[in-house]
């Protein structure tokens, strides 16, 4: 099963809903809770009912009240008095979805005052009838059995009851938040603050009701491989989530689960739930349900449970235990309750696991999990790194054993807690009693009085043990991973494709057999067959095959496409030598990999959510009752985005779909959405109290202020500074970058917008330079206009409130946007392009006559040719998109005219945007190899690191001659050479919006070109067959003359591999780049044959061919690589692996070239 995805599904909380006492309905007993007559009415159970949630509905997310209800409450209410503990809980629930797709709630429910009259009487009436009850039932009881009652029930007395005149009446409330993906740590902390607001004297900077419009509308999912910060009402929180290349997340504590049952414990319980046996979990804690059956089937990777899935069920769900099916269950055991006292059916089949106890009770026929021993070897070295002890209850051991005066405030209210359990239970007499209560004062006195300090140091504390729980949870998950990856390396050569399409193969799925059970069986250890061969027949291991036969025809489920990834990244790495260690280097790769991963996300978040803010509400509304949870104003609460998106898009018209849902394969969706949705918020923001709001559409009035203001700023070209203003060939001015002028640019647009659409096109503008907050900043300057404008408590005239919604429009800036240049497609953008030559060599530039050609995603600007004597030329064209390539050039073909060129710097003199393309080779005939055209790479510079070479992936420097490194043993070679195929093959894994630059991975710096040239020029003998400057395609040119003149002469050694195929394509296309009519180089042309080697899938059989080629042998080396037949075996295993994607060139890099 899989998280939720819809529509609501790219925010971060689908729900927030509030459980409780109606006071409207008044007290109705909870027959299904379980309590008996003889509990007092204040021990007993009474049904909850949803008070309040907000939104109404999210898309394909219906709220389902009832279901909500119970999970939140599944105990239904519980009242307390004065003399009894009211700490607050927290547990966790799911619900799962008819399409397999779950939610997840989180439940924080504590206890307030109850000040409902009718409720206090109604409690007050059944206290006495129920003391009337017992005393008649006394009565009639002789000695003995009164006393064997009040052994039992403990309820005689005065325990229990309630008197309106001396005690007073808490109940219980549950605030809860349900959201699509199990962010546990996040959403715990946004509860425990908001009720922490409520029970402080002090009243929150905002209101709540800011603080949950927030979390239900503004804050984001966190982008896969991203972390996210968002604001509670006590402090900031981060979430985060893992990225394509790693394990799906998984929150729930696994340290916990195996702390609570054990090492072998939990991997017998896992073997259950392989084996699909009943599995029924059995705890007092509702949370330890939740962590232990998410932790089982989170380290199912890669298989999904695909039964029925309930942790937690209430005492009126029951008869689901007699299912004659698969389940994985939890019940909560009250207490006192035993476990004889559970009538369970079919346990011959069943696990039964008692967490509180430590114990579970698996099947007598159960097999041993696969290397067993082993396994459980290494989940406990993992234990024991994180200081927990592989045995089972530890964590309970290590609670009630910190009683040092020095343990912290919270452990010892933990010890506490056991000693009032201890108190229940009648184990504690009188005078503990009194120095129990003593302790209590204490505690409480002490915890009060904290200083800021020491909560910062608690905070702290909670901020490092997060960060452990995660590192635990990513090294026990990747245990068993690894074990999987292991077990079913090569399970797709067992799985049989019989039909030719999907139809067909859904019409016979009944009879036909996907996976050949009997070939792979016959492969495994003879240990192993108990566990597989049962396995084997799981519903879980079908409906994995069954995604495999599909994948042919439809997307891969993504676990399992995560997974095969794994296996093929494991093939990739694969050298086919005999590996003594090679579960243990690949789990320490993953391992390593997966661990930095989640550091960095948790240290530092890579985004940051809008800052709760005001909101439009009515005076009196959201005042602050301390230890009351208002009644939330519900009209600011149901403002759900996608009806404020619809209402937008009615008034915009088709500048709607133009400026946010168009052009979806350039712009990328959720680029368009996130700025979309920033739209809508500065809309809001500007349009909050402003005046005569309802006389015209509110987007119309915010182009209004924002024009009017603009017109009240001095010009940008005042003065002198209009000279400074450069001009196009064709005499246009290029506007500067300031407000105004980038105001007129947008109005000057040839593209039909609307008011509407230039302010919203400005946004666009002002978020890609990175001066979105700068620019609103200096609009905000002129108080006197906005006082015309805006009524006196507008947002925009609250100074605090602005400075601070300015700052986090700031944080944007962390991001590179392309939302202007990606939407506005068919506008003209000048660009300037400087050629900047070596220092040394600068006064050669006179004697060349360059040209250039600048490509992007939306097309290239011609040749543009530099005026003579210059380096820089100002040119216009239509919109290029994000800049790829850039072919340089000279006309002059004479042997003065040569140039060393440093690099080429593009500059889109609208978006601020800097490209740098690298050359750091010579330009010219008879220097160099020789060539008059290059095609360089180039890559957007972030701002302020122009000069950063070091971190450049563009245009790779040249290599050195071979007679500089035919003696250096390249031992990284190996490496380059895969993580450049890797690097491809997870472009191609990537979404399409999602990808980033192909050119940059084959000819960039650390691409597939490069490490190929480094693989030819090892061992490559330097002075023997060439005169100066070695190059490879030199001794690929020779390969191809003495493989097309042995074959004509007949006496070629194995003279059979001329007539293939593939060596007919080698000389073929190295013959048609040398004709060629583009002077591109020796370098180029290698460039340009690896280049159509991968697109037409030939360069996996070239390389065995240049091998074999009988001039290798008297041109290499006898060490060299191209001599290794195991490197040549491994290389071309490596490039045969890019055979399965479909590789599409730049113009730039194909031009001239018919092939």
């Amino acid at each position: 099963m899989s998280a939720a995805t819809g529509s609501g599904s790219c925010r971060f909380a689908h729900y927030f809903v509030v459980c409780g006492v109606d006071t409207d309905t008044g007290l109705e007993p909870d027959d299904g809770a379980g309590a008996g007559f003889e509990q007092s009415p204040v021990r007993r159970s009474f049904k909850s009912k949803v008070l309040v949630h907000y939104p109404e509905n999210t898309g394909k997310n219906p709220f389902n009240k009832d279901a909500v209800n119970m999970l939140c409450m599944p105990r239904g209410l519980s009242f307390r008095t004065q003399a009894d503990e009211r700490h607050p809980q927290f547990h966790s629930f799911t619900i799962a979805f008819d399409d397999g797709t779950r939610s997840y709630g989180f439940v924080h429910t504590f206890y307030e005052e109850v000040t409902s009259p009718p409720i206090i009487t109604a409690m007050q009436t059944l206290c006495k009838m129920h003391h009337v009850d017992m005393d008649s039932l006394m009565s009639s009881l002789d000695e003995s059995d009164i006393e064997s009652l009040a052994g039992a029930s403990g309820c005689l007395g005065c325990v229990g009851s309630f008197d309106s005149s001396r005690d007073t009446l808490y109940v219980s409330k549950a605030l809860c938040l349900i959201t699509p993906l199990p962010f546990l740590q996040a959403s715990r902390q946004f509860l425990a603050q908001l009720h922490q607001s409520v029970t402080s004297q002090t009243a929150p900077p905002l209101p709540l009701e800011s603080y949950i419009h927030n979390i239900l509308y503004e804050v984001p999912l966190p982008p896969p491989g991203k972390s996210l910060k968002f604001h509670g009402v006590q402090g900031p929180i981060v979430c985060q989530r893992p990225g394509p290349e790693e394990l799906p997340l998984g929150e729930y504590p696994l340290g916990e689960a195996f702390s609570l049952l054990g090492v072998e414990n939990m991997v017998k319980l896992l073997t259950c739930a392989l084996l699909e046996t009943q599995v029924l979990l059995y705890s007092q804690d509702y949370q330890r349900l939740m962590t232990v059956a998410e932790g089982i089937t989170t380290l199912l990777f890669p298989f999904q449970w695909q039964h029925i899935y309930l942790p937690i069920i209430s005492t009126p769900l029951h008869h689901l235990l007699e299912a004659p099916v698969p389940f994985l269950m939890g019940i909560h055991r009250r207490d006192g309750a035993q476990r004889s006292s559970l009538h369970l059916p079919h346990e011959a089949n069943l696990c039964f696991v008692d967490i509180d106890n430590h114990r579970v009770e698996a099947p007598e026929d159960l097999p041993l999990f696969p290397d067993q021993t082993e396994l459980i070897q290494e989940l406990s070295e993992v234990l024991l790194q994180f200081g927990l002890s592989p045995q089972g209850g530890s964590m309970i051991t290590k609670l009630s054993s910190s009683t040092s005066p020095t343990a912290s405030p919270r452990l010892s209210s933990l010890v506490l807690e056991d000693l009032m359990e201890d108190r229940r239970n009648g184990n504690l007499g009188g005078e503990e009693l009194a120095v129990l209560e003593r302790l209590q004062a204490l505690a409480r006195k002490c915890g009060g009085e904290q200083t800021s300090e020491g909560r910062r140091a608690m905070e702290m504390e909670e901020e490092d043990e997060e960060m452990k729980a995660s590192k635990m949870n990513v090294q026990l998950r990747e245990v068993f991973a690894v074990r999987f990856a292991a077990i079913f390396s090569k399970y797709e050569d067992f799985v049989i494709h019989s039909a030719v399409d999907l139809d067909s193969w859904l019409s016979n799925r009944e009879g036909a057999f996907s996976f050949d059970k009997g070939s792979f069986l016959s492969l495994q250890p003879a240990t192993h067959l108990h566990f597989l061969s049962r396995f084997l027949e799981t519903s879980m291991f079908s409906s994995f095959v069954d995604g495999k036969v599909i994948s042919r025809w439809a997307d891969r489920e993504p676990q399992q496409q995560l997974f095969d990834r794994r296996l093929e990244r494991e093939r990739l790495y694969d050298t086919g030598e005999e590996d003594p260690r090679p579960c243990s280097c690949k789990k320490g790769l993953l391992l390593s990999e997966s661990v930095r991963a989640v550091e960095h996300r948790l240290q530092k978040a890579d985004h940051t959510a809008i800052h709760p803010h005001l909101l439009d509400m009515r005076i009196g509304q959201g005042r602050h009752h301390p230890g009351y949870f208002p009644k939330l104003q519900a009209d600011v609460l149901t403002q759900d985005n996608a009806v404020t998106k619809r209402m937008l898009m009615e008034r915009m018209g088709k500048e709607s779909v133009e400026l946010c849902q168009g052009e979806a394969n350039i712009t990328g969706l959720q680029e368009n959405t996130l700025i979309h949705g920033l739209c809508d918020l500065l809309e809001r923001t500007w349009g909050h109290c402003l005046l005569q709001v309802r006389a015209q559409p509110l987007t119309k009035a915010v182009y209004m202020l924002l024009s009017r203001l603009t017109v009240f700023k001095p010009s940008a070209c005042a003065g002198s500074h209009c000279s400074e203003q450069r001009t196009l060939d064709d005499g246009t001015l290029v506007p500067k970058a300031s407000l105004t002028q980038d105001m007129r640019f947008i109005q000057t647009m040839n593209e039909g917008l609307s008011e509407v659409g230039q302010a919203r096109a400005w946004i666009h503008l002002a978020l890609e330079k990175k001066m979105l907050s700068q620019h609103l900043k200096e609009l905000l300057t002129n108080q006197e206009l906005l006082r015309q404008l805006y009524k006196p408590h507008a947002f925009l005239l609250c100074e605090e409130e602005r400075e601070q919604f300015l700052f986090h429009l700031l944080s944007l800036n962390t991001v590179d946007y392309l939302c202007f240049t990606r939407v506005f497609t068919s506008i003209c953008i000048p660009y300037r392009v400087v050629i900047i030559p070596m220092k040394k060599l600068s006064i050669a530039m006179a004697t060349v006559n360059p040209w250039v050609c600048v490509s992007g995603e939306l097309g290239d600007s011609g040749i543009r040719q530099f005026p003579k004597n210059t380096q820089e030329i100002y040119f216009q064209c239509k919109n290029l998109g994000r800049l790829s390539t850039l072919q340089l050039g000279q006309e002059n073909s004479g042997l003065l005219a040569k140039c060393l060129i440093d690099c080429v710097m593009v500059y889109n003199e609208i978006t601020g945007h800097t490209y740098k393309f690298p050359c750091g080779r010579w330009l010219g005939k008879g220097v160099g190899d020789g060539s008059l055209e290059r095609v360089l790479i180039g890559q957007l510079l972030s701002p302020g690191v122009e000069d950063d070479s070091g971190r450049w992936t563009g245009t790779p420097p040249e290599l050195p001659s071979p007679s500089q490194s035919v003696r250096t043993v390249l031992s990284s070679l190996g490496k380059e050479l895969r993580e450049a195929a890797n690097n491809l093959v997870k472009h191609f894994h990537k979404p399409e919006q999602e990808r980033g630059n192909l050119t940059v991975l084959l000819c960039g710096e650390g691409g597939l070109v490069l490490s190929l040239e480094k693989f030819l020029l090892h061992g490559l003998k330097s002075n023997r067959l060439f005169q100066r400057n070695v190059f490879v395609w030199d001794f690929v040119e020779k390969a191809v003359i003495s493989m097309e003149t042995a074959d004509q002469m007949g006496d070629l050694h194995r003279s059979t591999i001329i007539k293939d195929p593939p060596c007919d394509l080698l000389c073929h296309y190295v013959n048609a780049i040398n004709a060629s009519s583009r002077n591109i180089g020796k370098e180029g042309k290698f460039q340009l044959f690896v280049c159509l080697g991968i697109r037409d899938r030939l360069l996996s059989h070239w390389f065995p061919l240049l091998a074999e080629c009988s001039l290798t042998v008297r041109t290499y080396e006898e060490g060299a690589l191209l001599r290794d037949r195991a490197a040549v075996l491994s290389l071309s295993r490596i490039l045969h692996t890019l055979n399965d994607f479909t590789v599409t060139l730049e113009t730039a890099l194909v031009k001239g070239v018919d092939l």
